[in-house]
């Protein structure tokens, strides 16, 4: 029996949740990590040492590989160049991956495919930003082109003053006009490489501090023809940008319908219900996508699915109210991410179903808060 390899550079929660549908797909994983203390060096065994930064250190790691994919988002554009060229087989490829990578090239291609999103510009001083406020209105949102995620790299400035504080920092950076939004939204789709594509039905995100708290699947009261639109979008954007494997389309709901916000090209917090709440998990349809093969069926397995994030806190020994969780509710699902416990880091996620989206939500929040506080709710 022939046994594919997929190597994950990056070796974070993704790549750790990405172990048990491996297994049962017959899919040997390898991973990259910085160190043996990562989430998924602890639970995979082929794990390699190396920076992803160092072109030699990925041309070692793909040997004997089948297919390369990415727990982030961080790896040299120019890296993956050289390795495709090569001839490894690496899911998304350069020239999609470079859309989550920068924000202003997604910006200026999302636009010229007509998907919907903000009016934006690039900005290099505080001249420019007052300008693109001129003709868009404060507050302003400035952005980080590069290596922002979970609130970093985003700054609302309502005046010139603020903006100047964000520019002095020296980081390269993009405007976009302040959205309005009543709530957010995430598709999460699948696409292959021969383009076969499949859609999961859309989420709400809760945000807190720019940090997802909460998601619920599917999105409570979206009309029929907006959430098709916003399946159609992200589709559309997974065939156009030439992505292979997952793709996170972000998007804000607003008066006046659905805006574009970011991309994701890789499993996304969005997506962690699917482990419980879908026929096929994020994780096992990421690996269907780049090794080819058929892709599995997104439907959801119950009416409703919560997934509600575990933020540390100041206790860093939570795995002992772990008991208690399980006894208060034993089709609760717990995951833990392998990580040590630090104030707001995401160190794992709680996961419940049901009939009742109140009832289901209040059982999620009830072990997320107890885990993470020792507390009732």
């Amino acid at each position: 029996m022939s046994t594919p390899v997929v190597g994950i550079v990056g070796a974070g929660q993704l790549a750790r949740m990405t172990q048990p549908p491996a297994i049962a797909l017959g899919v040997e994983l390898r991973v990259l990590a910085n160190s043996h203390d990562e989430g998924a060096a602890k639970v995979i065994v082929d794990t390699r040492i190396g920076d992803y930064r160092a072109l030699a250190d990925l041309q070692e790691f793909a040997k004997g590989c089948d297919a390369i994919t990415f727990d982030h988002e961080h790896v040299p554009t120019d890296h993956i160049r050289a390795l495709v060229a090569e001839g490894v087989n690496v899911h998304p490829g350069a020239d999609a991956l470079v859309h989550a990578q920068d924000k202003a090239v997604m910006r200026e291609r999302l636009t010229a495919i007509g998907a919907p999103c903000p009016a934006w510009s690039r900005v290099t001083t505080v001249d420019d930003v007052e300008r693109f406020a001129q003709e868009h209105g404060w507050p302003v949102v400035l952005k980080a082109v590069r290596g922002g995620y979970d609130g970093r790299g985003v700054w609302v400035v309502r005046s010139a003053k603020e903006a100047r504080e964000t520019v002095a920092t020296g980081v390269e950076l993009m405007a976009e006009a302040f959205v309005p939004f009543q709530r957010e939204l995430a598709v999460l789709v699948a696409r292959s490489p021969h383009g076969q594509g499949v859609s999961y039905p859309v989420v709400e995100t809760v945000q807190e501090d720019g940090i997802c708290v909460e998601v619920i699947a599917p999105a409570p009261a979206i009309d029929p023809e907006d959430a098709a639109q916003a399946q159609r979008i992200a589709l559309k954007i997974a065939n156009e940008l030439g992505v292979t494997g997952l793709l996170a389309v972000e998007m804000f709901e607003t008066e006046h319908g659905l805006v574009v916000n970011e991309l994701a090209m890789r499993p996304h917090n969005s997506g962690h219900w699917t482990i419980e709440g879908a026929r096929t998990s994020q994780f096992e349809q990421h690996l269907r996508a780049v090794l080819d093969l058929p892709l599995g069926s997104p439907k959801l397995t119950a009416k409703w699915v919560v997934m509600v994030n575990l933020l540390g806190g100041d206790e860093p020994d939570i795995f002992k109210r772990y008991e208690h969780v399980m006894a208060h509710d034993p089709g609760v699902k717990v995951h833990f991410y392998g990580k040590d416990v630090r104030p707001g880091r995401k160190i794992g996620h709680v996961t419940a179903l049901g009939d009742d989206l109140d009832t289901v939500r209040a059982k999620a929040r009830h072990a997320a808060v107890y885990l993470t506080s020792g507390e009732y709710t």
